[in-house]
């Protein structure tokens, strides 16, 4: 423990670097990756992702042993530019999962696109790297920073398939939407440093804190009245450039494109990790650092979470491309997790971690059997291409329809505790403040749940009532594929049976 002390003197403190084991650790194996693709023959690249999967284990192993040091609280790092708490370890436990699973249905895709190279696992490992500072991050420029790291890794993987132009096409459009998205982002964190004089989250807090009282008390030309319009516009420009980032209306047109285009796997990483990620760094920056403006930016996450749903609930009913639909999905998705920053109060958050944990899961999932389905000649990327499975397969068709129904939200699965969740915090929110708008967003909420059921049943109605089978051709699934499709499924049927051990450990670590 006293290793873990934050650094308090004007040194650096080499102990620092215990709180950021797991990223070092991460950092390492992707390097070592890059070495193994130089020195091993093509045939035997392969061994480069099991050697990243050992990697994920060893950064678990070393998250636990920090899980267990903070007990409950929290500790500063590197002059409070990180912060190693419940928050974090939790978020950076999901980023880990969703890293692990990416890897082991990554095997069998790139065998089959004839793309089996180590920077492969490389950049998958430097990506999970991004993603794990953006949870500890506690200071504007290490949030920024670890999201470029993030965004930069991403533009690459989804153009890993060199040879296909699709892929070429949807990398192009990512990273030029993405380099626009930063700049508002940047720019919404020069105004709130203008504001606040700091880069910290916790000074921005308490400045925000203290402003906030004064501009209500002002004379309408005091020098204070004017910080507001500064405060509004750097919300507004934060809100916006996350708003990308999580592929939420208005800013949701590049994810049909970028999850077609990409290869299947780097689109489950994608639409997994990267989504979680950004929602951490909306939770640090709107949740903590922003909570004075609460009544500023919370109507318009609300008014931008319901559009969402919709937008994408309703677009995903006519798509007939299983990659695009899972795309307009996750648009939706991205509405249901906004109301858990929305609700802002133990149930939300709950309801938050929850259904990213299980989100996970169900996509990872259910793009593995979509990567079952691809073999040289049938790419399987449509919603008939699994007609008749359940003949041919009938369990990985049982899968599909527990990651369908999960997505949609039945009780009984993972995604039904989630949303669960998220809908009461909201309702909750809105007797604590007295406004029915927040009981009303709930509302339309499960409204467009239900809606969604439509498209999800589509997978199930094919699978098990087609009239044909898509092809003859036996399913040739990887050990690693087939055990991150019965991990995927493990998890989203304990915490759906089982989820008090879940909602305890969330309540404990993460509730206000």
């Amino acid at each position: 423990m006293l290793l873990l002390q934050a650094n308090t003197t004007s040194l650096f403190n080499v102990s620092d670097l215990l709180l950021i084991a797991p990223e070092l650790i991460l950092t390492t194996v992707a390097c070592v990756v890059l070495v193994m693709e130089v020195i091993l023959p093509y045939r035997k690249s392969k061994l480069t992702a099991y050697f990243s999967l050992v990697g994920v284990a060893l950064a678990i192993i070393s998250l636990g042993v920090q899980w267990g040091s903070i007990r409950g609280g929290s500790i500063d790092g590197f002059y409070g530019m990180i912060r190693i708490d419940g928050i974090s370890l939790l978020f950076k436990a999901v980023f880990l999962v969703a890293a692990a699973l990416a890897i082991g249905i990554s095997t069998r895709y790139l065998d089959i696109e004839g793309e089996q190279h180590g920077e492969y696992y490389a950049l998958v490992l430097f990506a999970t790297v991004g993603m794990m500072f953006l949870a500890c991050g506690y200071d504007l420029i290490s949030l920024y920073i670890s999201l470029e790291l993030m965004a930069l890794t991403f533009y690459v993987l989804v153009a890993f398939t060199k040879r296909e132009k699709r892929s070429n096409e949807a990398a192009m459009k990512y990273f030029l939407l993405g380099a626009f998205s930063s700049g508002v982002l940047l720019y919404g964190m020069s105004l709130l440093y203008g504001v606040a004089g700091s880069t910290n989250l916790g000074d921005i807090a308490q400045s925000i804190n203290e402003i906030v009282p004064q501009i209500k008390n002002a004379e309408p030309l005091d020098v204070i009245k004017g910080l507001r319009p500064l405060m509004l516009l750097g919300m507004v420009a934060l809100a916006a450039g996350l708003f990308f980032k999580v592929a939420a209306v208005p800013f949701h047109m590049w994810a049909p494109d970028v999850y077609e285009g990409a290869p299947t796997s780097v689109t489950a990483f994608l639409s997994t990790g990267s989504k979680a990620a950004s929602f951490v760094l909306y939770f640090r920056i709107f949740n903590e650092a922003l909570v004075g403006m609460r009544t500023d930016w919370a109507p318009l996450l609300g008014l931008v979470a319901a559009i969402t749903i919709m937008v994408g609930n309703w677009a995903a009913v006519t798509q007939e491309n299983s990659k695009r639909l899972l795309a307009y999905s996750s648009i939706s998705n991205a509405g249901y997790l906004l109301l858990g920053l929305i609700a802002g109060n133990a149930y939300g958050y709950i309801g938050l971690v929850i259904y990213l944990f299980v989100y996970t899961l169900m996509n990872m999932g259910a793009f593995g059997v979509i990567i079952s389905l691809r073999r040289r000649g049938i790419i399987g990327d449509n919603v008939d291409d699994l007609t008749g499975l359940a003949k041919k397969a009938p369990g990985l068709a049982a899968m599909m329809a527990v990651f369908m129904l999960s997505l949609g939200g039945l009780p009984a699965t993972g995604g039904f505790i989630g949303k669960y969740f998220l809908f009461l915090g909201l309702i909750q929110r809105g007797g604590t403040d007295h406004k029915n708008w927040y009981i009303w967003l709930a509302v339309w909420g499960i409204l467009n749940t239900v809606v969604s059921f439509y498209y999800y049943v589509r997978f199930i109605k094919v699978m098990y009532l087609g009239d044909r089978v898509a092809d003859d051709k036996p399913l040739a699934l990887s050990p690693a594929l087939q055990t991150a499709l019965v991990v995927s499924l493990a998890g989203i049927v304990i915490v759906g049976i089982y989820p008090q051990p879940f909602i305890e450990l969330a309540q404990k670590l993460i509730s206000p």
